[in-house]
């Protein structure tokens, strides 16, 4: 062969190196990811969640991609926004903020793993088989909500020991966390020799109609239900307890932080964040069915004592004691 065909021959097949190299690189993953409110909402828990990908060398952009949805507080195109995600063949969801996404979710696939992030018993509402050997497609964390809602309203009581009545505020009463919580929320307050009353509201309206209604109903006191639609309106729900002088409590610190007198229950940012740890472990080959469903260990007790002092209320010395955060 001469040296010019050669050439030719080598330079022909050097153009072609380039698109085999790339036909051999694998796809780049795609996570879907939901939430129930909206992406500004939820922004420090998105964060978490791609800190944990991270952890497990996962980073968007880079190697792994995620399709976002979220259902801005309308749980009626919550199946819609699911089935989309199946329908793009996701390599895994993660479905956050609640059961309602997870079992939708698990209704909608057999085959897409799926990890969720929810306050109920995971085992109760049918999302996994058991929490340490959970089968099929499904794991994920459950911040035990349900357990939490006695220890808030325990609480509750020793921060207002005149409050003989005491509210709960909720968004829906429909969802299996909701209607667990009504059957279990009357017993553990009358343990603590109080009544429970509850109180449901789905936008800001409603929230202030709730909330200039309790002195009216003699309510002493108000525990927040763990909601992503209600921590939207964190800020309103507790500057309007403040000025009928009604103390609060919710699952999260940045309700406290917010104006609200307490708040006690799992970081929420740690559990977004074993969420993605979850998903990446799953990219890397790990099956949901041998992942444990992981509970949190540690809890955060957070006291605004700004606010009690503007309600007029002398937290007990044993509050102050077991508190992680006094806000002065």
């Amino acid at each position: 062969m001469r040296r010019r065909e050669f050439t030719t021959l080598l330079g022909g097949a050097a153009a072609t190196w380039p698109l085999a190299v790339h036909a051999q690189q694998p796809a780049m993953p795609v996570v879907g990811y939901f939430y129930p409110a909206t992406a500004e909402q939820s922004a420090n828990l998105t964060a978490a969640f791609r800190q944990g990908l991270s952890d497990q060398g996962f980073v968007e952009g880079r190697n792994v991609a995620i399709e976002y949805r979220f259902a801005r507080n309308d749980i009626s195109v919550v199946p819609e926004l699911v089935a989309d995600l199946v329908r793009r063949r996701v390599a895994v969801i993660a479905a956050t903020g609640g059961e309602r996404g997870a079992l939708e979710a698990k209704a909608a696939t057999t085959n897409i793993p799926i990890v969720f992030e929810t306050g109920n018993d995971p085992v109760e509402n049918g999302l996994v088989a058991s929490l340490n050997r959970p089968g099929g497609n499904v794991t994920g964390i459950s911040a035990m909500n349900l357990e939490l809602e006695g220890k808030r309203l325990a609480l509750l009581a020793e921060a207002a020991p005149n409050a003989v009545r005491i509210g709960w505020l909720t968004p829906d009463l429909t969802g299996p966390m909701a209607q667990a919580q009504v059957k279990y929320l009357p017993t553990a307050a009358a343990a603590l020799g109080r009544e429970i009353e509850i109180f449901v509201a789905t936008n800001s309206r409603e929230v202030d109609e709730v909330i200039a209604s309790l002195v009216e109903k003699r309510i002493g006191a108000l525990s927040i239900t763990a909601s992503p639609l209600l921590d939207s309106f964190r800020v309103q729900i507790a500057m309007g307890a403040a000025r009928h002088a009604i103390p609060t409590i919710h699952n999260r610190r940045y309700f406290a932080e917010a104006g609200g007198l307490m708040s006690y229950g799992a970081n929420p940012e740690e559990n977004w964040r074993l969420v993605g740890n979850y998903v990446g472990r799953i990219l890397m080959g790990e099956k949901p069915a041998e992942l444990p469903v992981v509970r949190p260990t540690r809890f955060e007790f957070v006291i605004n004592l700004r606010t009690a002092r503007l309600l007029r209320i002398n937290i007990p010395p044993t509050l102050l004691a077991i508190a992680n955060t006094v806000i002065e």
